[in-house]
């Protein structure tokens, strides 16, 4: 089962303005959608997403409000067409959940290393860019890059090196594989901490091969030009990359955004008890001027 992360607090934020047409640029599997139509009965929603398995389980999920959403399979890097297509100019709401849904990664596409699977990581199933092609055909310099940027990984020299070295015996081509491989280059004190050596790294993978984080400096350049004045911006972060891009960006905008989060919202502990994975979250909303 997924959990929305953060549920009613990301969207009363986000129908605080008693507006009525709403974007849904993560529906994943509708949860946060489907609360904001019950929330406002007036609400549409428009919902994104790369993932095709995500958008047929949300149509399932969100069939009881028939006529009162839509679905488009599409990066959220391209609101503005998703809105041209709707005939839209601009909206009332913007919601980003950037977090990896728990059927992608409970998935056999390579998102985690808990799961023996093809290295994949692919949000959108028809894009070229694999996590095998990352692994196996980076040079080392770029390898080690992405683990240092995206991952914030310590080891991402020697991690690299190891990488290089193991895929000229043989393609590395499995998430087990290349777990291993992140788990020997710890040192075996490390290897015990509160987190498996190869989370950073399956991180930077994943963010390379999908853009994420282009994509989501994209998608927020897009917004004030797409919201209706009093419109919401409600973004949920999962990692320190994520929420530096939204808080610069809220700081650059200042004269078009009011924040409306002074500190970011967490997870409060009855939610983290309930859904473990949702500790790392972090909440940032801001208001169009008028």
């Amino acid at each position: 089962m997924h959990f929305p992360v953060l549920l009613e607090e990301s969207t009363d934020l986000l129908l605080g303005n008693s507006g009525k047409i709403y974007v849904d640029c993560t529906v994943g599997a509708g949860g946060h959608t489907k609360r904001i139509l019950e929330k406002n009965p007036e609400a549409y929603v428009i919902g994104i997403d790369l993932d095709e398995e995500a958008l047929s389980l949300a149509e399932e999920n969100l069939k009881n409000y028939e006529g009162r959403f839509s679905l488009y399979k599409a990066n959220f890097s391209q609101i503005d067409e998703v809105l041209e297509e709707e005939g839209l100019e601009r909206v009332d709401g913007f919601l980003f959940d950037l977090g990896v849904s728990m059927m992608q990664l409970k998935s056999e596409r390579g998102f985690s290393f808990q799961i023996d699977a093809p290295l994949d990581m692919r949000m959108n199933k028809e894009q070229k860019l694999t996590a095998y092609r990352v692994v196996n055909e980076y040079s080392e310099r770029e390898l080690e890059r992405i683990f240092r940027d995206y991952g914030e990984e310590r080891f991402s020299k020697r991690i690299a090196r190891a990488i290089v070295t193991k895929r000229k015996k043989k393609p590395i081509e499995t998430t087990s594989e290349l777990a291993q491989i992140v788990w020997e280059c710890y040192p075996p004190k490390l290897r015990h901490g509160r987190i498996h050596p190869a989370t950073k790294v399956f991180q930077a993978i994943r963010i390379e091969v999908n853009r994420e984080l282009d994509n989501l400096k994209e998608a927020l350049e897009k917004t004030p030009d797409l919201l209706n004045p009093k419109g919401r911006l409600v973004v949920i972060s999962f990692h320190s990359l994520e929420d530096r891009i939204v808080k610069n960006f809220l700081r650059e905008r200042g004269d078009i955004f009011k924040v409306l989060t002074k500190k970011t919202l967490r997870p409060s502990e009855e939610e983290i008890k309930k859904n473990p994975a949702s500790r790392s979250a972090k909440l940032r909303a801001a208001e169009r001027r008028a």
